[in-house]
């Protein structure tokens, strides 16, 4: 009786460690990109150009996407081979010191070109653990979760990307009100401090947490193989790529309305920082309450279908969002952003379930963390690149970004559309075993 309860508690814990787990680690990772896009450029890329000092601080956010594959695979390597908890509490210790590092660090007038380089150099930690972050937190709650509730216990750890959102915004919101020079000189590194506090929070809740029972099960029967990676790339590398196009939109539209959104409206619409920051706040909260929702939804209807619509959506989605974003009124431009945020995040919510029953247990660490996190490097890292180059070259017109937006949706469309296609073929497969 004594060992029921523990082990009936897990699912719940699980999915909650995931969620907090996650949220330490986006927090982390937005309020960096927040801090490209207000300050960095500034700090550590002067310029006479602030285009080309804007540029440069996006370029070292990039940085941390294109380190994320390596987190996946070496991360996703070793939640296949020595556990998902192992590999996890890992990630957060790496994420939470290299964050409170970027927070302790000299800027360009004080060391010169030393600043930008220590900069990247802590950007590509915060990018490796965030890579093998996601992979590890998505298993954890799903194989944890009772039967036929995947999608809805995975989604947990998705959660994590708004709510770590809405504490970076509000970390960054108190210390923008601040005075200009005192923000400059020290505002802005308090919330990157303030990382020391959740990692201690972080690690306490992971500990309470068992091994994934599936990863268990694997280790017990010897199922586990000698290299994950190497096995994906023989078996499943089909896969893995429509995974790559699957994540596109859940990804770079997050990069897209939260990071390139500030530049953006400051730049090009005329807002202050304080205004967007207070509707990306609004928009937060909204992401937040309707990601549970969307994957209780999608258990009702079936993932593949929940997801084919929610891109669909998507697709439509960026042009009510610049009409209203142009506006520069605060009221329009929550509507307007958080339309195209309803729909991506929609997706998000049930992409990682979904992606997860994709692959076998015992390399599924690792298919979905390099599925996840190329994409992160590609969509992710290039998106508010990408869209700071087309509001440049196209100065005065929205459409082009608007497009972009809908290309990116309509990637993840299709290679939904051939992963449900792929998935329906084994399945008719199975039964036709089966019956006979």
């Amino acid at each position: 009786m004594n060992h029921s309860t523990p082990s009936a508690r897990q699912p719940v814990r699980a999915a909650t460690a995931a969620f907090i787990g996650t949220m330490i680690e986006w927090y982390d990772f937005y309020i960096y990109a927040m801090a490209a896009a207000l300050v960095f450029g500034e700090l550590f890329f002067p310029s006479q150009d602030p285009f080309l000092s804007t540029m440069a601080s996006f370029g070292t956010f990039a940085v941390g996407f294109f380190a994320r594959p390596l987190g996946g695979i070496v991360f996703g390597h070793l939640g296949d081979k020595i556990g998902r908890k192992k590999a996890l509490m890992t990630t957060l210790m790496m994420m939470g010191v290299a964050t409170v590092c970027i927070g302790l660090l000299p800027d360009f007038a004080k060391v010169g070109v030393l600043a930008p380089i220590l900069l990247v150099l802590l950007r590509v930690v915060q990018g490796i653990a965030v890579g093998g972050e996601w992979g590890g937190a998505v298993l954890m709650a799903g194989e944890h979760a009772p039967k036929g509730r995947r999608t809805f216990y995975a989604s947990f750890a998705q959660l994590g990307s708004p709510a770590g959102l809405v504490l970076s915004l509000i970390a960054f919101r108190a210390v923008s009100a601040m005075d200009k020079a005192d923000f400059l000189a020290w505002g802005w590194r308090l919330p990157f401090l303030a990382s020391a506090v959740l990692l201690i929070v972080g690690i306490l809740i992971r500990l309470g947490v068992n091994e994934s029972p599936e990863f268990q099960q694997a280790k017990d029967t010897r199922k586990t193989v000698k290299l994950p990676i190497a096995e994906v790339f023989r078996s499943s590398s089909g896969l893995v790529l429509l995974g790559i196009g699957a994540n596109t939109i859940g990804i770079a539209g997050v990069y897209f309305t939260n990071t390139f959104m500030i530049a953006y409206t400051t730049q090009y619409v005329g807002v202050s920082k304080s205004l967007i920051l207070d509707c990306l706040f609004a928009v937060a909260i909204i992401q937040f309450c309707i990601q549970p929702l969307a994957a209780r939804l999608s258990e009702r209807i079936g993932d593949a279908r929940f997801l084919k619509l929610a891109a669909l959506a998507a697709m439509i989605s960026p042009y009510p969002m610049f009409m209203l974003v142009q506006s520069g009124q605060a009221v329009a431009m929550v509507i307007g952003i958080a339309t195209a945020v309803v729909c991506m995040a929609s997706f998000y919510s049930v992409i990682a379930g979904f992606m997860s029953g994709v692959f076998p247990t015992h390399v599924r660490y690792s298919a979905i963390s390099l599925s996840y996190q190329v994409c992160g490097a590609i969509a992710g890292g290039l998106t508010p690149l990408a869209g700071t180059y087309l509001a440049h070259r196209f100065i005065g017109q929205w459409w082009p970004l608007a497009v972009f937006y809908s290309c990116l949706a309509g990637i993840s469309l299709l290679s939904i559309v051939l992963l449900d296609a792929r998935r329906q073929r084994r399945a008719d497969a199975v039964d036709a075993v089966l019956a006979n």
